[in-house]
């Protein structure tokens, strides 16, 4: 399928690796033209190599930190007026909630919840006007159905979605639209952390806690992350302009609900 989005720009905040890597990896394969955001300029750099070789776009990388002031000056310096805006940026911790003071909750809220707002803020007029625009930003699955060592994210997350509920029906009018993709246990140094983190609370191998995971989950595997970078670049074709607004879980059928 033609998605109709040749020659676009994309903004892709923390896509050095990851499934920020596989977003910006599939919509540079549809012909878009990518700047790519992380902290690290090595991987960053890596990533970028990568991605022109793979589909000969032109590829921006910017070595920064997307949730200060200053880091989302420089992305959009290099990326002014992107069509398309893929927010993401690394989870908070998991942990106990007794131990977390107001920093970590700030911390939290500026990375997950601030920092996509300010992007949103900074370019979703200029989409109005041209009539054209897709922004998706990467949550977790956390915000269907919260994970107790996650409450950082769990808080942070469900906050954003909320916000985006209710402008993503402005937008869509003007043919930009917003939605969520809420990714479950994906192939990911994020996903391995987190399961470090259970192994270790429990006394068990880490390698033990994947398999286990892996296989109680519906599909009997963890999703690859190219399979959530598909996902992603539909959702910013021009077939998708009547999806918005909508959170759209990624989880091998993990989630146990109907709707």
């Amino acid at each position: 399928m033609d998605l109709g989005i040749r020659g676009r720009k994309a903004l892709v905040c923390a896509a050095s690796k990851g499934l920020g890597r596989a977003c910006a990896m599939s919509l540079a394969r549809e012909g878009v033209d990518i700047t790519i955001i992380a902290r690290t300029a090595g991987p960053l750099e890596a990533t970028a190599e990568e991605i022109r070789k793979a589909s000969g776009v032109t590829v921006t990388a910017v070595a920064t930190d997307i949730t200060t002031p200053e880091g989302r000056a420089l992305a959009l310096e290099a990326c002014p007026s992107p069509d398309i805006l893929v927010n993401n940026a690394g989870g908070p911790p998991p942990g106990d909630f007794r131990d977390w003071d107001r920093d970590d909750w700030v911390r939290a809220l500026d990375a997950n919840m601030l920092t996509p707002i300010e992007l949103i803020k900074a370019t979703v007029d200029p989409m109005m006007e041209r009539g054209f625009g897709r922004i998706v930003n990467i949550t977790s699955a956390a915000v269907k159905a919260p994970i107790d060592i996650l409450g950082l994210s769990n808080g942070a997350r469900a906050g954003l979605t909320g916000f985006v509920a209710g402008l993503a029906r402005k937008t869509v009018r003007h043919n930009v639209t917003i939605n969520g993709l809420l990714p479950g246990p994906f192939d990911t140094d994020r996903l391995h952390a987190t399961l470090k983190a259970v192994a270790d609370k429990a006394g068990q191998p880490a390698e033990e806690v994947a398999r286990e995971r892996a296989e109680g989950n519906p599909a009997g595997r963890f999703g690859r992350p190219e399979e959530f970078g598909e996902a992603c670049a539909f959702l910013c074709g021009v077939h998708a302009g009547f999806i918005t607004g909508q959170n759209i879980l990624l989880d091998g059928g993990a989630f146990p609900g109907t709707l």
